[in-house]
């Protein structure tokens, strides 16, 4: 593993690595880094939480000159909080140099954007609908741009960006350097690169499975009628510190927080239909463990970076195999290990088949968690942080009460009732949820008119251009911005909203079926 002292950077970068505490290069940085500060196109990819950001970010800020007051790079990132936390990631490596960067999305202010462009960025870290807004105001240009950045290229892609990449990348410098990161490579992804770069460099740190190490895989097939109940327990049971439990739907995300919170567990829900202000106040709880269960929805998770999360929970199994690898890959990050788990109905059974196919990896069933699992597994929890505190602990102001109860009773039943009360009781409300369909893989009969198989292409889940095709439920709002940069209006959301369109199912052999 080489270190950043190898790359040859100027002491000022140098300096707020070694401040950040990085020593060694991760894998896709000791690859792509060299490369990149040659001036090569550069296609990466990594899974979130392999330090890309800093494979692109450290050659793009070493080849910039401070005292520049023109745009001459940018970052596109599919989501408003990724912006903010490339940005974030970003103004970390430039803090001694004095380069100049700045996140530009939808569901912020523009004119607050603007005051700030006058500042003179030299780097514009955006979302790319409201990109364009500020391209077509003229509060952004893009004559002097270097370099771009597609970070998360395939989820760019999948929210149906094609249309507002290819006409950013239209107006910059055709000598400009281009580096794309993707955790997949699907054929939309292909036929980006193969319009934009030049002569690309491929770099990868993909295992051979797809899903990540570290994370621990099970699934439990249950009825939809008893999924609540297998929640429930499973919470009690394994008792995490931080959990996402994915649904399928903003309807389901909506049911399931509210039911959780009514039997007494710190939960809330996100999802597109939140103005900006109520994701902001529901993520923030989350990373600062005020509460300690997350239920989310595909499209709002996207982009989220929350270290400690140890359980991921698909109380609705994703659509397809690639979404179940960017759910589970929320837990198990920089070295710790997580749990995902799955919970299937009996006519999933397939679908679950399909995805162990894709990703080459076998997830185990795990049974349902029974009642005294439950209770045993908050048992368990509390006598562990007891032993934690009497190791760790002064405990003298406490020992008198403990003295008078211990005449009075025996340390078997203090104990009991101190654990009575330290588990708590789960209030006994009765939850109904409304049932999800479930996703069915659906066999055709073989095609007679051809001797071979043909296999389309499995999750080009936006058309040929990325999603082009569909935009038309995506209007631009009054503020400027599509709406799928724009959150809070949450317009542009329409794959998640229910009703809004039915879900798409895929056959054992990745092609799109014809809905029932």
């Amino acid at each position: 593993m080489k270190t950043f002292v190898e790359f040859g950077l100027e002491p000022k970068l140098l300096q707020a690595i070694t401040e950040l505490g990085f020593e060694e290069a991760t894998p896709i940085q000791e690859k792509a880094v060299p490369l990149a500060m040659m001036g090569r196109d550069l296609i990466g990819q990594a899974q979130t939480g392999t330090g890309k950001t800093a494979a692109f970010g450290i050659p793009l800020i070493s080849k910039i000159d401070p005292s520049e007051e023109r745009v001459v790079a940018l970052i596109m990132t599919p989501t408003r909080e990724l912006a903010i936390q490339v940005a974030e990631e970003i103004g970390k490596l430039t803090r001694f140099k004095g380069v100049r960067s700045l996140p530009i999305y939808g569901g912020q202010d523009i004119g607050r954007q603007i005051r700030a462009l006058k500042k003179h960025p030299q780097i514009i870290i955006g979302t790319p609908g409201r990109l364009l807004d500020h391209i077509n105001r003229k509060t952004i240009r893009l004559n002097d741009v270097q370099t771009v950045v597609l970070d998360e290229a395939d989820e760019m892609l999948d929210m149906g960006f094609m249309e507002d990449i290819t006409s950013i990348l239209s107006l910059v410098p055709e000598e400009r350097q281009t580096m794309l990161f993707s955790a997949t490579m699907p054929p939309n992804i292909q036929k980006l690169a193969n319009q934009f770069l030049r002569d690309p460099e491929h770099v990868s740190v993909m295992p051979k499975q797809v899903s990540a190490p570290l994370i621990e895989q099970a699934y439990i097939e249950v009825p939809e009628r008893v999924k609540f109940d297998a929640l429930s327990r499973l919470l009690d049971m394994e008792s995490p510190e931080l959990a996402i439990v994915f649904g399928r739907t903003k309807r389901r995300v909506d049911e399931l927080s509210e039911a959780l919170q009514k039997r007494g567990y710190s939960a809330d829900g996100l999802h597109g239909d939140l103005s900006q202000n109520q994701r902001d106040n529901v993520m923030r709880k989350f990373r600062d463990g005020s509460i300690d269960v997350l239920v989310a929805t595909d499209v709002a998770a996207r982009g989220l970076d929350v270290s400690g999360v140890t359980h991921v929970i698909n109380f609705d199994l994703p659509q397809d195999p690639e979404s179940y690898v960017h759910r589970i890959g929320r837990t198990g990050r920089a070295g710790k290990e997580g749990s995902a788990w799955s919970f299937v109905t009996p006519r999933e059974i397939d679908h679950l088949n399909f995805i162990e196919r894709v990703t080459r990896h076998r997830i185990p069933r795990k049974p349902m968690p029974t009642l005294a699992d439950a209770i045993e597994g908050k048992q368990r929890i509390v006598a562990e942080r007891m032993m934690e505190v009497l190791k760790d602990t002064d405990l003298n102001e406490y020992k008198g009460i403990a003295i008078q109860l211990l005449e009075q009773y025996d340390s078997v039943h203090l104990l009991s009732a101190a654990f009575k009360l330290l588990t708590g009781e789960k209030k006994d409300v009765q939850i109904s949820l409304t049932p999800e369909d479930p996703i069915r893989v659906k066999r055709r009969k073989p095609d007679l008119r051809s001797s071979g198989r043909k296999l389309s292409a499995p999750y080009n889940r936006g058309g040929r251009q990325g999603g082009g095709d569909r935009r038309g439920g995506y209007g631009r709002d009054n503020r400027g911005g599509s709406g799928r940069d724009n959150r809070g209006g949450s317009r542009g959301d329409s794959r998640d909203r229910n009703g809004d369109r039915k879900p798409r199912r895929f056959n054992d052999e990745g092609r799109r079926q014809r809905d029932e």
